[in-house]
């Protein structure tokens, strides 16, 4: 098995990538006055998943790693609280919501999967 040498090789980089992606093309559609709302804040918490990856990894020790990844962790869930907010207020529809919702489930458990390595 190769040793990885960039962030850019992780599948959990990759997927929060993916996670951005989708939340961008769903928020472009959102009403106008709401973004410095939900827009930002749902935006905001996607680009937090790689990119608290992607700072963990240049770490140099585990502890800081996984502090990191909890921060994810973290974002992961706000963002499905996010996701949820918008559906209620009528933004996106169900659809929407469980596509993004299961793709962030899965980051969930891969960042949980990478934590009990780490540890």
């Amino acid at each position: 098995m190769e040793k990885i040498k960039s962030f850019k090789q992780l599948k959990i980089w990759q997927k929060g990538i993916e996670i951005v992606k989708d939340v961008y093309v769903i928020t472009k559609k959102f009403p106008k006055e709401e973004l410095y709302g939900l827009t930002s804040q749902m935006r905001r918490a996607a680009i937090s998943l790689p990119s608290n990856i992607a700072e963990g990894f240049k770490r140099f020790h585990n502890k800081e790693y996984i502090q990191f990844l909890y921060i994810a962790l973290g974002s992961a869930a706000e963002l499905e609280t996010q996701l949820i907010i918008a559906k209620e207020v009528g933004f996106i529809d169900k659809e929407k919501v469980e596509y993004v919702s299961e793709k962030l489930d899965h980051f969930s458990k891969m960042t949980s999967s990478l934590l009990t390595k780490l540890k």
